[in-house]
C-alpha cells in the first residue's frame, strides 16, 4: 500500500465512508481546546436521530480517529 494510504486526510476520508455507509456523520471540532489537543477531536452522530453515538464521553469530541475507526469497525463485526 501506498505511504498516501496512511496520511491523516486518507484516514479521515476512510473513516468518514465507513460511518456514511452506517447512517452516521464523522464531525471534528473547528474550536479546539486543550483537552481536544490532547486527545480527540472526533464524534459520531447518527443522521436520522442526530443524537451523538461515540465520541462524547467526559466532554465533546473526545474521540481520535483511530478509537472512531476502530468502534465502526466492531459495529460492523468487521
Amino acid at each position: 500500500m501506498s505511504s498516501r494510504a496512511h496520511t491523516d486526510v486518507a484516514v479521515e476520508r476512510r473513516v468518514r465512508r465507513l460511518a456514511q455507509r452506517r447512517g452516521l456523520s464523522l464531525l471534528f471540532a473547528k474550536k479546539r481546546n486543550f483537552k481536544i489537543d490532547a486527545h480527540g477531536g472526533f464524534m459520531l452522530r447518527n443522521d436520522e436521530t442526530m443524537a451523538i453515538v461515540f465520541g462524547n464521553k467526559g466532554y465533546e469530541y473526545s474521540a481520535d480517529i483511530d478509537e472512531i475507526e476502530a468502534f465502526l469497525m466492531e459495529d460492523a463485526g468487521d
